[in-house]
């Protein structure tokens, strides 16, 4: 027994949770909602010219530790490593992106994954590794 969903036939018994709506409010909130799992998926950004050609594809997921250059905003061109990343808000915390509270403390600025370029890759997790192998081979 098939359920279809547009022109997408779904077993019975399977559960998926598949996003049908095209209205913006809709994604907007989809995204809004998304459990940090899923979210994980928004935090990919576009890789170097260099990064490119070696393993062949334009996006990975951002990851603390990796090296990013600042594409876009007051701290365009500015090369720093990722601090923390931040599944809730969706944003990173880099080095040398930083803000000054009122009290004089100073905080990193949150930055958007979409306005950076990952320039180094940090590979120190093996099935990162891994990941990027199954593309090149």
């Amino acid at each position: 027994m098939k359920k279809t969903i547009g022109n997408i036939d779904i077993p019975q018994r399977q559960s998926v949770m598949i996003m049908i709506s095209k209205q913006p409010r809709k994604q907007r909130k989809a995204q809004y909602q998304a459990p940090l799992h899923k979210r994980q998926k928004f935090m990919g950004a576009h890789l170097s010219e260099s990064l490119r050609e070696k393993y062949g594809r334009r996006t990975f997921g951002v990851r603390s530790g990796d090296t990013v250059k600042i594409m876009r905003g007051k701290y365009a061109d500015t090369e720093g490593k990722v601090e923390r990343v931040d599944l809730k808000k969706g944003t990173l915390a880099i080095d040398g992106a930083t803000l000054f509270r009122a009290d004089g403390e100073e905080v990193p600025r949150p930055i958007y994954p979409s306005n950076v370029m990952i320039t180094k890759l940090d590979l120190d997790d093996e099935i990162r590794e891994q990941i990027l192998g199954k593309v090149i081979e």
